[in-house]
């Protein structure tokens, strides 16, 4: 149910952007991140309530560096003239994707527990992130 309500979401969501004049890079920065996402996120957070933190932790870890560099690698692969990166993703995105990982490293380092207002704090922060974006576009 998870892989369908997310692919139910993203196609959703991705038509009503669309229709809006949203840009493709926003729609993938948000959108189609999100949705790919929501499994990753119930998967995680029912570990954490029984008490499976580290597959919790895992989990989120490894789907990023697997889309960072799985997904990404494999994508720019396939195609033979390779992926133009916009300035923005390079001058915005990009930079605020080293400083959160940057952000995360006395988190995940001190005390080995990331406890609740550490975790309002990295949602907040994403949620400035959205509308940086928002503002920007």
């Amino acid at each position: 149910m998870l892989v369908y309500g997310s692919g139910w979401f993203v196609d959703g969501a991705i038509a009503a952007a669309r229709i809006l004049g949203v840009s493709e890079l926003i729609i993938g920065l948000t959108i189609v991140a999100a949705g790919t996402s929501l499994p990753e996120v119930f998967t995680s957070v029912i570990a954490a309530f029984r008490g499976e933190r580290d597959i919790a932790v895992g989990n989120v870890v490894g789907s990023n560096i697997f889309n960072l560099l799985g997904v990404l690698g494999f994508t720019a692969f396939m195609i033979p003239e390779g992926l133009n990166i916009s300035s923005s993703l390079f001058y915005f995105d990009l930079p605020v994707m080293l400083v959160v990982a940057l952000f995360c490293l006395p988190i995940f380092i001190t005390g080995k527990i990331i406890n609740r207002k550490e975790g309002a704090f990295l949602l907040i922060i994403y949620i400035l992130y959205v509308m940086a974006l928002y503002f920007m576009n």
